[in-house]
């Protein structure tokens, strides 16, 4: 039981520090798409309207609150799906007008980030509820800590 302990602890600081790092990097593109001139000139660039980019950032910041908030498991999974269908879209966008590594790299790298995120928050959400489902009488040492 311990060892099985540690590795979810573990695993739950590695999916903090790794989404900490996620929503920001998702927190700082949507203020950029915000207020930056030079990123709204990008979307220009990449054939978007201009509502669009607003839209988008909005929708951004909106699933960052989602994956940082104790939330139900599904407007999480609703959260990583957005997110995954915007950096998949944005590599897109930026391959089909012939953009380099320099303008899609960032989408590549938050991509990395966001599947380490959502692989490790499955991993500790998945051990939560086996634990939540797991019979006081298959599990004697929980039950003994239970009639402490």
């Amino acid at each position: 039981m311990k060892s099985h302990a540690k590795i979810t602890r573990t695993t739950k600081v590695a999916y903090w520090i790794v989404t900490g790092l996620f929503c920001l990097q998702m927190g700082f593109t949507a203020y950029a798409q915000l207020s930056l001139p030079e990123v709204a000139e990008a979307f220009s660039h990449l054939g978007f309207p201009e509502y669009f980019r607003v839209q988008l950032s909005w929708a951004k910041l909106f699933g960052v609150v989602l994956l940082l908030a104790p939330v139900p498991a599904r407007l999480k999974e609703w959260a990583y799906a957005g997110f995954a269908i915007d950096l998949g879209s944005a590599l897109i966008a930026h391959l089909a007008v012939g953009d380099g590594p320099e303008a899609w790299g960032w989408a590549v790298a938050t991509g990395v980030l966001w599947a380490l995120s959502y692989v490790l928050w499955r991993r500790v959400h998945t051990t939560r509820e086996h634990h939540r489902d797991v019979p006081m009488a298959d599990a004697p040492e929980l039950g003994a800590l239970a009639a402490r």
